[in-house]
């Protein structure tokens, strides 16, 4: 049964949004900056995912069983680290696994502890609050992990001769690049601090506002708010920790030698 308080889109409204799209693509193509077929690339791709998405959505909630959560939550993980990879030009060693390891220990302890300790609902794999609020978490802390991980690439080269003194000094591997991963994790904090300092008065989030156009009580809508950004948060700060204390790793040998640039 569908909800009164919610106003639905038909094609022809999606198509009147779609517009807007259309004027980003004229402004840019106006400034000449050159990004008017990755914006293109970029709508189309949401278009298609989205609907893909949906109607993926709507057999997973159709079938009670955890397999096809889990499968889809995987399937999240494994998109968002491909993404992420794509992004950063300059990786760091071992990309793959030190993101892989640091997004399913630090976002999904944070998931399956917000779902089941914060939200309590039963099953705990209710596809209907798993899969958005994993979801929110994932989408979130890779912006963060990104953050960490090409920072920390770039501060280990752009120091690489002054961790090499420190080396020839007598310092561990770890006091010599301290300087690098502080800046790197400080650098994967600053986005998720300015959105908390921003959210309530600059803007409205996206869960809340959509809760209460659905019909939420505001002061609920709030509520959800408030800890889904404690969960952000700390998948952000757990696995942007995890990938700078991992990845500085890979830029030495076991003796402490600073590995030659790839």
């Amino acid at each position: 049964m569908s909800n009164p308080h919610i106003i639905p889109l038909d094609v022809i409204q999606l198509v009147y949004a779609y517009g807007l799209i259309l004027l980003s693509l004229a402004l840019a193509r106006l400034q000449q900056i050159g990004h008017e077929k990755q914006l293109l690339w970029a709508s189309i791709r949401m278009l298609f995912q989205l609907v893909a998405v949906g109607y993926l959505l709507h057999l997973v909630f159709a079938v009670n069983s955890p397999f096809p959560v889990i499968l889809m939550l995987l399937a999240m993980a494994g998109f968002s680290l491909q993404v992420a990879g794509s992004r950063i030009k300059k990786r760091i060693p071992n990309f793959y696994r030190v993101m892989g390891s640091s997004i399913f220990i630090g976002c999904g302890g944070v998931t399956f502890y917000f779902c089941l300790v914060v939200v309590g609902y039963t099953p705990w794999f209710d596809p209907r609050y798993l899969i958005p609020l994993a979801g929110m978490i994932v989408g979130n802390a890779m912006n963060g992990a990104s953050l960490a991980a090409e920072r920390l690439s770039a501060e280990m080269h752009e120091r690489r001769e002054e961790i090499e003194t420190a080396l020839c000094l007598g310092a561990t591997s770890r006091q010599s690049a301290d300087q690098a991963v502080r800046n790197a994790y400080s650098a994967s904090l600053r986005p998720t601090i300015n959105t908390m300092a921003a959210t309530g008065i600059v803007a409205l989030p996206g869960m809340m506002t959509g809760q209460i156009l659905s019909g939420t009580e505001p002061i609920v809508a709030v509520r959800y708010q408030i800890a889904i950004m404690c969960a952000i948060t700390g998948a952000v700060a757990i696995t942007s920790f995890l990938i700078v204390q991992q990845g500085y790793r890979c830029f030495f040998t076991d003796a402490h030698q600073l590995k030659g640039e790839g």
